[in-house]
């Protein structure tokens, strides 16, 4: 299958550069057909591809402008694989960026995914997982307590875990001349398929609870 996307245009980054800071109204509205067309079109046309390679990711969104200026400097899109579990990417002057993140839980995920976290197999089994997102080079952060949640071990190999209120690994794809060809589509799905562990754990664990 021919994929849609053929990289971002060089002059994508012309345009972001013209909407840093706090830009005004006239220079957004000025900027605003070409924002669109060489910075969210070409979005849309990766996710597409994305899609295309693994219809598991299929259910996706590319976000419009908002009022805040972030929105107008960072092209986002989120790819939803189940209730709060998404990889999210965005595309800045900085590069592309990828995430995968169970986070903004519905009422008893949290304690769905404690449970899961102390269970012997499944807590052991997103120890190793997380430990080797790391190793690949990403961040993991969340909402963390500042202490254990009451009534699980104050002390053990997983008690950061126990911690969490969300999950997030993130990292920097990086700002280099492949983001202006068709690669990006495979640097993109070789990230994605570093994060499927710890995302397919969370969509087993952390169901919806509403």
């Amino acid at each position: 299958m021919q994929r849609q996307f053929t990289g971002w245009p060089e002059q994508a980054m012309d345009v972001l550069w013209q909407l840093q800071g706090e830009p005004t109204l006239a220079t957004r509205e000025r900027c605003r057909a070409d924002r669109e067309r060489l910075v969210r079109r070409p979005m849309v046309a990766l996710l597409s591809d994305v899609a295309d390679a693994d219809p598991r990711y299929e259910d996706f969104s590319v976000w419009h402008y908002r009022t805040g200026s972030w929105w107008w400097q960072n092209q986002s899109a989120v790819i939803r694989l189940g209730r709060k579990v998404e990889i999210g990417v965005r595309f800045s002057l900085d590069g592309l960026r990828i995430q995968g993140a169970w986070w903004y839980p519905d009422p008893g995920q949290v304690d769905m995914f404690r449970k899961a976290v102390a269970a012997e197999g499944s807590g052991r089994e997103l120890s190793a997982i997380v430990e080797d997102v790391r190793n690949k080079g990403y961040d993991v952060s969340g909402d963390v307590m500042k202490r254990p949640p009451r009534g699980y071990p104050t002390s053990g190999s997983r008690t950061d875990l126990l911690r969490h209120r969300s999950l997030i690994a993130a990292r920097s794809l990086g700002c280099e001349e492949w983001l202006h060809t068709p690669e990006a589509v495979d640097r993109f799905l070789s990230a994605a398929a570093d994060l499927d562990a710890l995302l397919m754990w969370l969509v087993r664990h952390v169901k919806s609870a509403a």
